[in-house]
């Protein structure tokens, strides 16, 4: 591409590319496109982003090509990449000159010149650092900012490379370049103090916009550009100069105005002070013990005594909680149980921690987190009043415990006093006791107080269950707190309920549970805190509702031992009503989804008693549904829901099917959007639908079409898509296969071109389910998967799980359709041109040696079965095989067969004579319409109708008869003589 002539040409197709009008976009971008591997045409782009006088969206889209172009085409190895001449002369273009006008275009050439350094600098471009650091001195203010931006980029680019070669360059480069970094930012830094100092407010904003810029060079340089940092003097002394920096814009931002556009950078700069000491902590542990007693001193100073006040913010606060917690949490500061194991420098740094955490210190911290940070705000309390749905929201959702105030006050705590507790137990013990007895409703911080103090105590459950009897105290205090109906005393109403949500599980009777059911359902039915929208009051309940779904959740899940359903049911038809009720009411998606878990939870936990109650339940979630069509995670929630529905009701739940069907359907159709959310929790409905299903419906038949895609994607979720295969197999074989069989086939053989063992496996175990429900047609309609299982056998497939599933297969062949047995035998003799009798030898031979392979119990009385039925026979090659099969019969036999103690008799145990309801206890599940299914289908199966034992003495007896009795006599002369024993054994009733 000649520069001169398509520089017009490619301006004019920019610019027509930014154009609103899709008729002169959609060409301008295919032309571009096309462009992007002719050689010549990022040059092309250069020139064009680089001239100041082009349209500003112009220059900025050749910036993005460009930055494309190098993700694409800048190295070597690409498809079409660029030639080494034009990488060259477009490297000295980049750096040329750093006089960028426009700030986000600048931004993106910054980043451009960082990719390209990331594959060529230094060994392709060693010109580029010292370019750099020479265009950070100059005196332009333009000039030296964008070379600056460039020089963090490229920076942080190079830090981010992890190979050992790279890391060593990156070594090398630091060294080098450390000592300027420092004087740059000492430099920006003592600037922009002096300009402060005299409210020269522009030139100070310029001043720490480059402070802040060459601190995130040296925030790289220092934390990933040196093996043991500690041994640089130079970087100990810059971190050590991080906390007097740190305190001289602190007293800056006293000074400086809320509105000031100095502002919101002061606040950033202090942030990225504490960043460095967080990130050298996490990268260099060790390397940072001569910095822990300093960290701990600044940190708790301004945290947790007056020096903080009127200079600290949320988010520093925060930074230097973090900071603390790390240096407590940080395992490489624990010494073992056995001093001896530690190294030197674990325990300098826990001496140091040691003699830092003194009493009086921990005293401190653990009350002020309490009566101080655990304190509900001025603000927290407007919004409860105002909004207490978003105030709900705020409280339990919010952003992780690095970023967000209150979250990161508790994790605090929580490992404080996990590394101190018997330090901090009495303190907070002490804080509980002088809490007793009834509070005052007119001292607000009283009762923000108990609150607090409630708060810390159930964070510390696990660290109190020596010290508290909480039985005791929830009988003599709690629960008389929990019928306290004054408004003011709803904080208390509402972390009471909490804490007991968080002691459930570690120490609480089970005899105490109804009176916390009872408790709990007076207050849901206190309508007295329940939202009167239209007057836009309190939505005090829903302030209680998370209380009571954490403790719901706590005390329902599937797992708790110490759950009984005779203690619940008593409150069950209210409970579920009340919180329908909830339901309906409130009106955010998150509080909706949490009433949901909640309502699912006890629908899984009461199972079948839940049928009389949830019919409104059932009649309002199609409404939800409707309501929620831009809410992805609350349909997710409601798939949840109506998997335990499902469960619950059973065979019931076909009145369902007009909502629930359409369901499944848009959930599990990979063409609609909505599946990238739904498609996991839509397999599982879709699954336990089936398993409940009576009987087979036209429209439950027809979702099967979705299918075919669901099996080309081979993603997570091909485990339960097998589950839905077979449960259709198990519901109704005939009309299922009909319809389906074919396109199943191709995607199975399709599969197993490329697919895991465990996939394999269950693609082979639905071929084995089809064979056991229809062993007429099943074979005939899976055929072409038949002859690779054939060779897989012969072959001695050498992973056990797959030639089980093998033998499995053929054994329901051979044993239930001999006919079809036979012309496959024919079909692979003539595809690997042998006999027929020598691969039927091959087979048997293969089958006895890999017997033990199969270790399910049925499978292995299905091969005795499978090969007895060859018996009786004239074959030579059958013969010549009889020992081998009398040898797994007899293998067979042991499995199966079971002394009865009363008669001194074998039987076989495996056998089933008519189908029985199962007794079903109370902490059992009922069993679905799909076990009902299988255990029917038992009933037909020849491993659960036929005795193995008598099958075998019914095959001998006839061979002898075809043989006659010297000739059956020399035939059994070829079985080892223990295993005649032991046939004579389990035979002699015959």
């Amino acid at each position: 591409m000649d520069l001169n002539s398509a520089s017009t040409v490619v301006l004019q197709v920019l610019t027509q590319a930014t154009s609103q009008d899709t008729a002169v976009l959609k060409p301008a971008e295919e032309q571009l496109k096309q462009w992007e591997t002719q050689p010549g045409f990022y040059s092309v782009l250069l020139n064009i982003f680089t001239n100041h006088s082009l349209d500003v969206n112009v220059r900025w889209l050749a910036v993005l090509y460009f930055k494309n172009g190098i993700d694409r085409y800048w190295r070597r190895v690409a498809p079409h990449a660029l030639s080494e001449e034009e990488k060259t002369s477009l490297r000295a273009g980049l750096i040329t000159n750093f006089n960028e006008p426009v700030n986000q275009i600048a931004t993106q050439i910054s980043v451009l010149i960082a990719k390209v350094a990331r594959v060529d600098c230094p060994r392709q471009w060693p010109e580029l650092i010292p370019t750099l650091v020479e265009s950070v001195k100059v005196q332009d203010d333009l000039q030296q900012h964008r070379a600056l931006l460039t020089f963090y980029h490229v920076t942080k680019t190079l830090a981010s490379k992890r190979l050992a070669a790279d890391r060593k360059l990156f070594y090398d480069l630091t060294s080098s370049i450390y000592s300027f970094a420092c004087s740059l930012w000492n430099h920006h830094t003592d600037t922009f103090l002096q300009q402060i100092c005299t409210g020269d407010e522009a030139a100070a904003a310029n001043s720490l916009e480059r402070t802040l810029l060459s601190l995130k060079v040296l925030r790289k340089l220092t934390v990933h550009g040196f093996v043991e940092p500690h041994w640089n003097a130079e970087v100990m002394g810059f971190l050590h100069a991080v906390f007097e920096r740190l305190k001289q814009f602190l007293e800056c931002s006293r000074s400086v105005r809320a509105e000031s556009i100095c502002r919101d950078r002061l606040e950033k700069t202090i942030i990225l002070f504490t960043k460095v000491l967080l990130d050298f902590l996490d990268q260099h542990p060790f390397s940072f013990t001569a910095l822990i007693q300093r960290s701990l001193e600044f940190s708790v100073s301004y945290v947790f005594t007056e020096a903080g006040e009127g200079v600290v913010f949320e988010q520093f606060i925060v930074q230097c909680m973090n900071l603390i917690k790390m240096i407590v949490k940080n395992y490489a500061y624990k010494p073992s149980k056995n001093i001896e194991d530690s190294s030197p420098e674990t325990l300098e740094a826990h001496k140091i921690k040691t003699a830092f955490f003194t009493y009086p210190t921990l005293m401190e911290i653990c009350r002020r987190l309490v009566t101080h940070y655990f304190l509900l705000t001025k603000e927290e309390l407007t919004m409860w009043e105002e909004d207490p749905e978003s105030f709900t929201v705020e409280e339990t959702g919010g952003d992780s415990w690095k970023y967000s105030l209150r979250p990161c006050t508790e994790v605090l705590f929580i490992d404080i006093f996990h590394e101190y507790n018997q330090t901090l137990t009495p303190v907070l013990l002490e804080m509980v006791h002088s809490l007793q007895g009834p509070t005052n409703m007119e001292n607000t911080n009283a009762i923000l107080i108990k609150d607090a103090v409630y708060n810390a105590v159930g964070l510390a459950a696990y660290e109190l269950f020596d010290s508290v009897d909480f039985d005791q105290w929830f009988k003599n205090q709690l629960l008389a707190e929990l019928q306290v109906s004054h408004d003011r005393y709803k904080p208390i109403r509402r972390r009471v309920i909490w804490l007991i949500g968080q002691w459930i599980s570690v120490k609480f009777k089970s005899d105490l549970r109804p009176v916390l059911y009872e408790a709990i359902r007076n207050l849901l039915q206190d309508r007295d805190l329940v939202v009167r929208i239209e007057t836009a009051t309190t939505l005090n309940l829903v302030i209680h509702l998370r209380s009571v779904l954490f403790f719901l959740n706590v005390c329902l899940p599937v797992d708790d031992f110490e759950f009984r359903t005779d203690q619940f049911l008593p409150y069950l038809e209210s409970m579920f009503t009340l919180l329908f009720q909830l339901l309906q009411e409130v009106t955010q998606c998150d509080t909706k989804m949490h009433v949901l878990h909640v309502l699912s939870c006890v629908i899984e936990r009461v199972n079948m008693q839940i049928r009389p109650y949830v019919g409104c339940l059932v009649q309002y979630l199609p409404l939800l549904w409707k309501q929620s069509e831009e809410h992805n995670m609350l349909r997710c929630a409601i798939l949840t829901t109506l998997i335990h529905l499902v469960q619950g009701l059973g065979a019931d739940s076909k009145n369902l099917y007009p909502f629930l069907l359409p369901v499944i359907q848009l959930s599990t159709d990979v063409s609609q959007p909505p599946h990238v959310y739904l498609l996991e929790d839509g397999l599982e409905l879709w699954l336990v639908t089936l398993e409940n299903s009576p009987c087979l419906t036209p429209e439950l038949l027809r979702i099967f079409q979705n299918m075919s895609a669901l099996l080309e994607l081979s993603s997570e979720n091909l485990k339960n898509c097998f589950k839905i295969i077979n449960a259709y197999i198990f519901l109704s074989s005939s009309e299922f296969l009909q319809m389906y069989a074919a396109d199943l086939c191709r995607s199975f053989c399709e599969l197993l071109k490329d697919i895991t063992t465990e996939g394999q496996v269950q693609v082979l175990k639905v071929v084995e389910n089809v064979l056991k429900v229809n062993p007429v047609l099943g074979p005939q309609m899976f055929q072409p998967l038949l002859p690779s299982v054939f060779r897989g056998i012969i072959d001695g497939e050498r992973y056990p799980v797959v030639m089980s599933t093998y033998l499995g297969i053929m054994g329901r062949v051979l044993l239930q359709n001999a006919r079809f047995f036979s012309l496959l035998l024919s079909q692979m003799a003539c595809e690997l041109g042998q006999e027929v009798d020598q691969i039927l030898g091959n087979m048997i031979e293969m089958w006895v040696d890999r017997m033990d392979n199969i270790t399910q119990p049925e499978r292995r009385k299905l091969s005795a079965l499978a090969l007895l039925s060859l018996l009786p026979s004239l074959n030579s090659v059958i013969q010549d095989k009889f020992c081998g099969i009398i040898n797994i019969s007899v293998e067979g036999l042991h499995d199966v067969m079971t002394e009865d103690s009363e008669t001194g008799t074998y039987k076989d145990c495996m056998l089933m004579s008519h189908f029985e309801e199962p007794k079903v206890t109370e902490d059992e599940e009922p069993p679905t319409e799909q076990d009902k299914r299988k255990k029917l289908l038992a009933l037909k199966d020849p491993v659960h109708t036929v005795s193995l034992q008598q099958f075998i003495y019914e095959k001998l007896k006839a061979q002898q008869e075809l043989l006659g009795e010297q000739g059956f006599h020399a035939l059994m002369e070829t079985v080892d003589t223990e295993i005649v024993a032991q046939l004579q054994e389990f035979l002699q009733v015959f």
